[in-house]
């Protein structure tokens, strides 16, 4: 090997330590936060105990899962997850898609970054802080409710209601995420040739068919991409949206996967049924993420990985 080659080879190998160096911090934290934490999983198939700790507690393999389904409320807890997660995945696409067409249409760049502006917003705050929004909007002396009383309806407790629970939960989650979620079809938007579009107007067809013919195909793979993206989700139906806004008057409706966790797990201390539960969705998350891939690789040419 000539001396140039070998100093090449050094200065790349000096640039990829570099690199490896950089991402070292990030590969400390996901092995203590998300890698170290698996091996708690192991309690799913014990009989836990705090005292005895994992090792010491006793193996009962797969009786906590035959536990879970023969719990009265666990199909409704996975009902409840299902249909909530699958509602805002369905409205979080349909919603962003058809606000992004329409911004993107607005001319005025000042009316158009005061919409962007003010949609957004929502996204940076906490359920904690919005719940009390939703929460005062919604009650029995809220604006929702004067409105409705102006009319000549009654009153209707949206939040104690098992009909409108659902409904209430979704229909905020849309108005949180939807200015936020638009940010990816805006910038695959900036992508479309304008010439389509001029060549378009040119045979005499007005906006409304350069959006249906033109827009909406270009921003198809998009769509299929981010839905691929939320299938793998789709068993997280919003742990801090309902944990601060559900109650047990609309557990039938309103409790979740996560929420259902949450109280068997720190609630009641039943460690093992809890983390079984949680893994049983990590699990059923994954097999959705991968079918959800292979769906993407043949529908779009191209897969999340």
């Amino acid at each position: 090997m000539s001396q140039a080659a070998t100093k090449k080879k050094k200065r790349l190998g000096r640039e990829e330590l570099t690199l490896n160096l950089m991402i070292l911090p990030g590969l400390i934290i996901l092995i203590i936060f998300v890698f170290a934490p698996l091996v708690g999983s192991l309690m799913a198939f014990e009989n836990y105990v705090p005292a005895k700790g994992l090792l010491k507690s006793k193996w009962v393999g797969l009786s906590n899962f035959d536990f879970i389904f023969s719990l009265p409320d666990s199909k409704q807890v996975f009902m409840n997850t299902l249909i909530i997660a699958f509602s805002k995945l369905v409205v979080n696409i349909f919603v962003p898609v058809t606000f992004a067409i329409l911004l993107n249409e607005i001319r005025v760049n000042v009316c158009k970054k005061i919409f962007q502006t003010v949609v957004y917003l929502p996204h940076f705050l906490s359920w904690v802080v919005l719940a009390t929004v939703v929460t005062n909007m919604f009650s029995l002396d809220g604006p929702i409710n004067a409105v409705i009383s102006a009319f000549g309806g009654n009153p209707i407790y949206f939040l104690a209601d098992n009909k409108w629970f659902r409904t209430v939960i979704v229909g905020t989650d849309v108005w949180k995420e939807f200015g936020y979620n638009s940010v990816v079809y805006l910038a695959a938007l900036t992508g479309i040739d304008p010439g389509l579009f001029e060549a378009a107007s040119i045979d005499g067809a007005n906006r409304f068919k350069q959006i249906l013919h033109i827009t909406v195909p270009a921003l198809l793979p998009t769509v299929v991409l981010m839905t691929a993206l939320n299938l793998g989700n789709i068993l997280n139906a919003g742990f801090d949206q309902v944990f601060n806004l559900y109650n047990p008057i609309v557990y039938e409706t309103g409790d979740i996967i996560d929420t259902y966790v949450y109280r068997i797990g720190m609630v009641e201390r039943q460690y093992s049924i809890g983390t079984a539960v949680g893994l049983l969705k990590s699990v059923i998350s994954f097999v959705l993420i991968i079918s959800a891939n292979k769906l993407a690789q043949k529908t779009t040419g191209s897969g999340i990985f």
